[in-house]
């Protein structure tokens, strides 16, 4: 499969290493160019790009860039890209840490709900809740007890059949929480953010979230 991934940051450098271990074509891409990106290319053979060539060369695009960057990316950025190239969001708001003040956040719009809209493409939410350290290792075959579950939402079944095998060649399962509307049981400060749970585990933490964000997850 061709993977374009936009962003090379920890979750961005880890999916291109772990799919390109997996025999993927990945295309790579980063806010400064893809000259900066000769180690990462070195070290995986993934295709150093620029953004507008990463969402044009895969059959999936990864968007993995924080969350005050997105309204950066070029608004034509999948202009011409075909419907049936799925588009993933891995992103999280961190508004005290990172990110500012993201005032459709702030009023209630889950975070991939916002991006979907930034970038005009319906998108999937998937490997927002594991540390990039846990994505690059903790891997496991199918069938393993215990093996960590990751939450994917999103409103295209076909494009979250796609995720869900994805994940799962990644050493994951994969747990359907259904539309981007209800992504907000898998935001920052929710039970199944950063967790490590397996499936049975996800379920029952994506049913206790509570829709309120904490204080510390949201803007001073």
């Amino acid at each position: 499969m061709n993977i374009g991934i936009i962003g090379a940051g920890h979750i961005g450098g880890t999916l291109t290493r772990r799919f390109r271990a997996l025999g993927h074509n990945v295309f790579v891409a980063n806010s400064r160019g893809p000259e900066t990106l000769k180690e990462l290319a070195e070290e995986t053979g993934a295709t150093p790009v620029d953004v507008t060539e990463a969402a044009r060369r895969g059959d999936v695009v990864i968007v993995t860039i924080p969350e005050r960057n997105i309204p950066d990316l070029p608004r034509d950025l999948f202009a011409g890209v075909s419907d049936s190239v799925v588009v993933v969001d891995t992103g999280n708001y961190y508004p005290q840490q990172r990110d500012g003040r993201l005032a459709a956040i702030e009023e209630g719009t889950p975070e991939s709900l916002w991006v979907s809209q930034q970038l005009g493409r319906p998108v999937v939410k998937a490997f927002n809740n594991i540390y990039a350290d846990h994505l690059l290792k903790k891997g496991q075959p199918a069938g393993t007890p215990g093996r960590i579950a990751l939450p994917v939402a999103g409103d295209d079944e076909r494009s979250k059949a796609s995720v869900l095998k994805l994940v799962d060649e990644l050493g994951f399962d994969g747990v359907d929480t259904g539309g981007l509307d209800e992504s907000w049981r898998q935001q920052p400060g929710t039970p199944v953010y950063a967790a490590d749970f397996d499936a049975a585990g996800v379920r029952e933490a994506l049913s206790q979230a509570s829709k309120e964000r904490k204080p510390e997850w949201r803007a001073k």
